[in-house]
């Protein structure tokens, strides 16, 4: 839509010469001579922004602009004035105004002055309305969020909530794995019974069996007692074995075999123990791709992925960004007891241009250290981490000027591929999946792009 700019000067020709250019820039143009009725001409029509002239008889820009603003908080004012000093300029943001334009102007100055106002007015709005949404948002449990891609995500999680089927929940690493198994235990009739979670990727291969199937007596240089393993200890809950993509090999037969079976066997005892619990497994690498490279077990993969949760990463979730932003700001304004209310609009422009690599992980991190850091009551740019602030989204150039610089298609299709695998985290089967080759074809093609490197 056309953003709409009252202009504001007792000088119609210069009326008339700016509603011209900024028309022709594609704003929405209004005039009005005097400082009065344009006051009113504000209460009646929605207009974005406010182009005022400094010098005027009847009412002084500044004076506009502070009743302006002061009526409307959060409509911009752009202040036009022949006196560039620094003494004008300080007056006229004091007066509430967002920008100032000396004169003789460019119309393209102004165009581009306006533009930026009014996407700051935008991102205000959407903070604001991202404020007050976060304790209306829905939710599922401790996940937070409002895009598509996650209504998605609970409305799969309210159907499995009772189920007893084993589930696996994929994503990036910090996108919310253990909330959604924490989730789906408080959602199902085990909530009563505990909940016992392991990273299947913290500990070498003997001493993880230990943990999860337990050991007897003397099984093991240090075992002085026999000890029941998590499988037992979560009789009547949930066990989450987190990744699991991560597991030992040698130990896949043996968990493959207690899923089947329902039993465990301590680690040198010869009786198998019953058990009692649902499993809910998560993994934040690509598993088909493991299975391909003969480090995960089919078998095993099958049997843990009986209903599939995946988890979008954060850069896929558009709005959620702010929404978990202000969600964060607030959590820890108050666990520190700062005064600390809100974002400004440029630190959310900022935070929803970044990629967020690390996820929501990486978004609570940057907001704990925005509110500790901040000296105000508004998170600023200044208050993000340097590569927050400096982020410039990367592109695929396939086009140039120079025909020295053109390369061949195939150089063309190698770094979109690369492009793309890095974009979906290294994820082979979903990048197969965007590029629209099947995963066969694109492992063949990283093969050759890895050789070509190894030759250079």
């Amino acid at each position: 839509m056309k953003a709409k700019v009252l202009i504001v000067d007792d000088d119609t020709s210069m009326c008339e010469l700016l509603a011209e250019g900024l028309i022709q820039h594609g704003y929405e143009a209004r005039w009005n001579a005097s400082p009065q009725q344009a006051l009113s001409q504000l209460a009646e029509g929605d207009f974005d922004l406010v182009l005022t002239d400094i010098n005027m008889r009847d009412m002084s820009g500044l004076e506009l602009c502070q009743k302006a603003t002061e009526a409307y908080p959060e409509l911009p004012v752009i202040v036009i004035t022949a006196f560039g000093s620094m003494e004008t300029a300080v007056q006229a943001i004091r007066a509430g105004a967002y920008d100032f334009i000396t004169k003789p102007f460019d119309i393209d100055v102004v165009a581009i002055a306006i533009e930026r106002a009014v996407k700051h007015r935008v991102l205000t709005r959407e903070v604001q309305r991202l404020q007050r949404a976060v304790d209306e948002s829905r939710r599922f449990d401790e996940l937070l969020g409002a895009s598509q891609a996650m209504k998605e995500v609970y409305d799969l999680l309210e159907r499995v909530g009772e189920s007893e089927s084993t589930v696996l929940v994929s994503g990036e690493s910090g996108t919310g794995k253990e909330l959604v198994a924490r989730a789906l235990h408080r959602r199902s009739k085990r909530s009563g019974g505990p909940f016992v979670a392991i990273n299947c990727a913290a500990m070498p291969e003997q001493l993880l069996e230990s943990e999860l199937f337990g050991h007897t007596k003397g099984a093991f240089t240090d075992a002085r007692s026999a000890r029941p393993g998590l499988f037992v200890q979560a009789k009547g809950g949930t066990i989450f074995l987190d990744e699991i993509g991560d597991m030992p090999v040698g130990l896949q037969p043996k968990l493959l075999r207690a899923l089947q079976e329902r039993t465990v066997r301590p680690v040198g005892g010869d009786t198998e123990t019953p058990i009692d619990v649902r499993v809910v497994a998560a993994s934040n690498r690509d598993l088909e791709t493991a299975i391909e490279e003969r480090k995960f077990r089919e078998d095993l993969y099958y049997r843990i992925n009986v209903i599939h949760v995946e988890l979008p990463p954060l850069r896929a979730r558009g709005a959620d960004v702010l929404l978990l932003a202000t969600h964060y700001l607030q959590h820890f304004a108050a666990q520190s007891q700062k005064d600390v209310r809100s974002l400004d609009a440029d630190a959310a422009e900022k935070l929803s241009a970044y990629a967020w690599p690390g996820n929501v992980r990486e978004l609570a991190n940057c907001m704990e250290r925005a509110v500790a850091l901040t000296r105000n009551e508004t998170i600023g740019i200044a208050d993000l981490p340097e590569k927050i602030r400096s982020y410039r989204t990367s592109h695929v150039l396939v086009a140039a000027t120079d025909p020295t610089e053109l390369v061949p298609m195939e150089e063309v299709e190698k770094r979109y591929i690369l492009r793309v695998l890095e974009a979906v985290g290294g994820n082979k089967t979903l990048a197969a999946q965007v590029l629209g080759l099947d995963r066969k074809t694109l492992y063949r093609k990283l093969d050759r792009y890895g050789s070509e490197r190894s030759n250079s």
